[in-house]
């Protein structure tokens, strides 16, 4: 992808903004499928490679707690390999606590050991992100909560797991995750009710019925060769770049049908959007208005993560924007970062109101990344400032 000028080092991105993006973009593997493959990688008895996984620090913490739990874990090139089975069900807590994925990994060491023990799960501050419904489903299916510090998780399942009738009270994707890996293993059949249905589950559940597995979960997995899907945020993110600053890139390796709400409002405020079956073409050359009022909501809506991004793009129309994350309060974290680069932007709790570009446009800031999302937009909204900008605190972006 051309044309825009961008250094990263450790800890911060330094920005030229005020130039098109033009050419084409691979969308890699994506990290909301591989980190939950990665903890299923547990159940397996033969040896899982996911081919073509994207360098991420979250992905090098997961190694850490594969490793943690006595398997192997490396890199062979572009893909990862996992074999041998899990031998400690203490999760290195350091590790564990740096990711809001680290819960995922209880469930197989569950089935696998009778026991879990970690840290509680870290990730970005954007709102309340419990794991009671992680908890309450794995107690219906027969594991239980010791006491133990705080900050800690202790988990046991001595009679091990068994099938249960599950009703989730809200589509979560992580909790849907963690009653899959926990359900695989287990005795009898479990039935999941209200269960989240994002692209990143039916990946989990592909990965989990190549290597063997069934719903009554009387079957020992052999572990597969995976390919991961593509990740619909990373291409949600360069699209929204594009309406930014402008240009023409093709986004290739990924259905447009994955991310089509983001597409589709792009397409309301004035880009133009050419589909292939696994590429789509995302141009910006006139004006950009603006989108009216949108919602996120659970998939097939609008992605919550892809509302800070959308919100990056609205700040460069000419008509006024507002969105709404319904799924997190603190979405919007992105919000003061905006007003520095000079966009007109209002958060009121979980709606940010964006105003109509200033007619001087936005201009380089020092920028400080709230979290990863936040940090993605503020990247997104700099491409489209004149000057430079400095995005710092980037540890969540990496």
């Amino acid at each position: 992808m051309g044309a825009a000028d961008m250094t990263q080092q450790s800890g911060r991105i330094w920005v030229m903004g005020g130039r098109p993006l033009n050419g084409t973009a691979a969308i890699p593997a994506a990290k909301n499928s591989v980190l939950p493959l990665l903890a299923a990688a547990l159940l397996c008895r033969g040896p899982v490679r996911l081919r073509a996984v994207p360098r991420l620090s979250d992905v090098e913490c997961s190694l850490g707690l594969l490793r943690g739990a006595g398997c192997a874990a490396y890199w062979q090139g572009a893909d990862i390999v996992v074999a041998g089975m899990p031998s400690n069900s203490t999760l290195p807590g350091e590790t564990a606590a740096q990711m809001r994925a680290s819960i995922l990994f209880c469930a197989p060491l569950l089935a696998r050991l009778g026991r879990a023990e970690t840290s509680l799960p870290g990730g970005c501050n954007i709102g309340a992100r419990p794991i009671d419904l992680h908890l309450e489903g794995l107690a219906r299916m027969g594991a239980k909560e010791l006491d133990a510090v705080a900050g800690k998780l202790v988990l046991a399942a001595p009679g091990g797991l068994h099938g249960a009738d599950i009703t989730l009270r809200f589509p979560s994707v992580g909790a849907t995750e963690t009653l899959l890996l926990a359900a695989v293993c287990a005795r009898g059949t479990t039935v999941l009710r209200g269960a989240a249905r994002e692209p990143e589950i039916s990946d989990l559940t592909e990965f989990l019925n190549r290597c063997g597995g069934r719903i009554e979960g009387r079957r020992g997995l052999s572990g597969c060769d995976f390919s991961p899907l593509p990740d619909r945020i990373f291409a949600s993110t360069l699209a929204c770049a594009v309406a930014a600053a402008g240009g023409r890139v093709e986004l290739t390796g990924c259905p447009p049908a994955l991310y089509a709400p983001v597409l589709e409002i792009l397409e309301q405020m004035g880009c133009t959007v050419e589909r292939g079956a696994d590429r789509a073409e995302v141009a910006r050359f006139g004006r950009l208005y603006g989108a009216g009022r949108v919602f996120t909501g659970v998939y097939p809506g609008l992605a919550t993560d892809a509302a800070p991004l959308l919100a990056a793009a609205m700040l460069c129309a000419e008509g006024e924007s507002s969105i709404e994350d319904v799924i997190f309060e603190r979405r919007f974290g992105c919000a003061e970062g905006f007003e520095r680069l000079g966009g007109r932007v209002k958060r009121a709790g979980r709606v940010l109101s964006v105003g109509p570009l200033p007619e001087s446009g936005l201009h380089g800031a020092a920028l400080t990344a709230p979290d990863l999302r936040g940090g993605a937009a503020l990247v997104v909204a700099a491409l489209s400032a004149r000057g430079k900008s400095l995005v710092e605190e980037t540890r969540h972006i990496d």
